[in-house]
């Protein structure tokens, strides 16, 4: 088997979150790492067990890499995912997929001239519950949808000395806990239910108006603390709690929160369809389970078992019933998909997996979200 060789850009959370689940397809492999100098690149390889250790731009050059890994901070995902495309390789972008709308439409408009594979990470409608929930919906197990709730909770940020750099717009963009998890919940209604989000009304809250960030290098839920002379305060501008309602494209209506300062959840997406015939529920801390709610008979509890699946959602199950698959595998089965089409040398006609325009998307929702809020007042999308 002629191996598929990928560069990953970046080694943050996410990058070695792409690295493992790339090495887990048999047909990809990692051959190069690349870093913001030299030395990182080389040291970052090295813990990796990555041969290669590049800069971004000679990178490029490397006639053997044939897709390329953006998991670097949001400013620069444009001017990368760009450059990438421009040297004919193809691209998997973490989201979001710009900081801007303008260089997101251009970046859609870019990959559809060269037909390259474009993805965004967009990995947590990998879960199989995800994609079942979804061909139940399509097989009108749902019935019409009245409503839709959703929150996603974290703690990382939750104290006043916590601190990353999605803190900093320059680096992040406008919008934080939108943007950073919201979009996942976003992205992940509108997958499952097939409805389009037509306006939001949206309220933020900064919670720490300013705080301590440290002086010293400090690794994402590293849950590590520095000594008080190792902080310097500095104001926030971004939001650590958001609610936002929703109007759909079926004339009905939803809600949204999501917040980085919630004591005790760690990673906690919860999506609520409720239906005419029924109520899924969902949560991401619990992955292998789906609440079923009815009202003329027992509520259900569908457990994740790959003969019991819907045979698109059964494709995404590695093991059988009984064992529990989580995060690490949600990229693994999006990459099996979006390799496929690398394999074919060309984006599908009707890709599968989420793409540069499905980026674009939850960026143009999130533009929205930001405005409303500005405003205080309903905003169409």
């Amino acid at each position: 088997m002629e191996k598929i060789k990928v560069a990953v850009v970046g080694t943050g959370f996410i990058g070695p979150a792409h690295i493992e689940a790339l090495r887990r397809n048999p047909n990809i492999e990692v051959a190069t790492l690349c870093e913001v100098s030299e030395e990182l690149a080389k040291e970052k390889a090295a813990q990796l067990g990555i041969e290669k250790a590049m800069l971004f731009e000679d990178m490029l050059k490397d006639e053997e890499i044939k897709v390329v890994h953006i998991c670097t901070p949001n400013f620069l995902h444009y001017s990368q995912s760009k450059a990438v495309l421009e040297a004919g390789k193809h691209v998997v972008c973490e989201k979001p997929l710009a900081t801007k709308i303008e260089d997101a439409e251009e970046l859609v408009a870019l990959a559809k001239k060269t037909g390259l594979v474009n993805a965004v990470h967009f990995n947590l409608r990998y879960y199989p519950m995800v994609r079942q929930m979804k061909t139940m919906r399509e097989s009108g197990e749902l019935g019409d949808i009245y409503s839709i709730m959703g929150s996603y909770l974290q703690d990382w940020l939750f104290l006043k000395t916590d601190y990353n750099w999605r803190l900093e717009p320059d680096k992040s963009g406008d919008s934080r806990a939108i943007a950073d998890i919201g979009s996942h919940l976003l992205d992940l209604t509108e997958y499952v239910t097939g409805l389009k989000i037509t306006e939001v009304m949206a309220d933020f809250s900064t919670v720490h108006k300013t705080r301590l960030k440290p002086l010293k290098a400090i690794e994402t839920y590293s849950g590590k603390s520095l000594d008080e002379s190792d902080y310097a305060e500095v104001p926030i501008n971004t939001e650590d709690h958001a609610t936002v309602m929703l109007r759909f494209d079926n004339g009905n209506k939803g809600s949204v929160t999501v917040s980085q300062v919630n004591a005790g959840r760690k990673n906690r997406l919860n999506i609520e369809i409720a239906g005419s015939k029924a109520n899924f529920e969902w949560c991401s801390e619990k992955p292998n389970e789906m609440w079923i709610g009815k009202r003329e008979t027992a509520n259900q509890q569908l457990m994740k078992d790959p003969s019991l699946f819907s045979p698109e959602a059964a494709k995404l199950i590695g093991f059988p019933g009984g064992h529990n698959e989580g995060f690490p595998d949600t990229s693994k089965q999006m990459f099996k998909e979006v390799y496929a089409a690398v394999v074919e040398g060309k984006q599908p006609e009707n890709p599968s997996y989420p793409t540069f325009a499905d980026g674009h998307r939850e960026l143009l929702i999130c533009e929205r979200i930001i405005e409303s809020h500005k405003k205080q007042a309903w905003v169409k999308i």
